[in-house]
């Protein structure tokens, strides 16, 4: 990813726009049915019943709820580097089995510890870190054997038309609307940027196996984010796959 003037300081940039994302996000009528849909593609057992799940990069809680919805029964542990995003969504109603730990999501600290969660889900969150390679190889050790890790992510290196359409909405409408509610346009800049210079998809598959996951696989969304958005599914091998992946 290059660097702009976002890169070094991402976290401050959403902790800015942090009393306006949930307004803008409302205005995206996919935008949190497909976080459900790549939380029902990790096919969790028992409504999550006596899972432990990280949403890593939770934000407002858009992430977390989807994560809610569909495994009502897990533990869920959501963590951001942003103070603001995080306060935002501790405003909101939560039973007792969701905790919110504010950390960056590269160095969380003790409530994160390895080998403990079920799965990982991480969304809208790799293509902002300075080594997702590092990240994901942290996810691995964080996953309990045969855990599965799902990467929610704009993705559109390996499409023209994808991302004609993702600069197309960006600057017809994402950029306007950030600066109208905002007033400042800079991290919308920076969020279609960032969508530009990510992987494509068989660039980001590869990274996933790169990292020592395995059963990598993949689907996109509905509507005008089909090819825009993924979801990217991946598991820590199992201790009885160690000798077939080499690992």
């Amino acid at each position: 990813m290059k660097q702009d003037e976002f890169r070094p300081d991402v976290t401050a940039a959403f902790d800015g726009a942090a009393g306006a994302y949930d307004r803008l996000v409302a205005a995206n009528p996919g935008y949190h049915r497909h976080l459900r849909c790549s939380a029902r593609r990790m096919a969790l057992p028992g409504a999550g019943s006596g899972l432990r799940l990280l949403d890593a990069g939770c934000g407002t809680g858009a992430s977390t709820a989807a994560l809610l919805a569909t495994y009502p029964r897990a533990e869920i542990v959501a963590v951001d580097g942003s103070a603001a995003m995080l306060a935002g969504a501790r405003r909101k109603s939560w039973p007792g089995s969701v905790r919110f730990v504010h950390a960056p999501i590269e160095s969380p600290g003790s409530a994160v510890e390895p080998g403990r969660f079920d799965a990982i889900f991480a969304a809208y969150l790799i293509r902002n870190l300075a080594d997702p390679d590092a990240q994901l190889r942290a996810f691995r050790a964080l996953l309990r054997p045969g855990g599965t890790l799902c990467v929610h992510e704009y993705s559109v290196g390996d499409s023209p038309l994808a991302r004609a359409t993702w600069n197309a909405v960006c600057c017809g409408v994402i950029i306007p609307a950030g600066f109208a509610t905002t007033g400042d346009a800079a991290l919308f800049r920076y969020l279609r940027r960032s969508v530009v210079e990510f992987d494509g998809v068989s660039r980001f598959r590869r990274r996933l196996g790169d990292a020592g996951l395995t059963a990598v696989r993949t689907a996109t969304m509905t509507g005008w984010q089909r090819n825009v958005v993924h979801t990217f599914l991946a598991r820590r091998p199992a201790e009885s796959d160690r000798g077939r992946d080499g690992r």
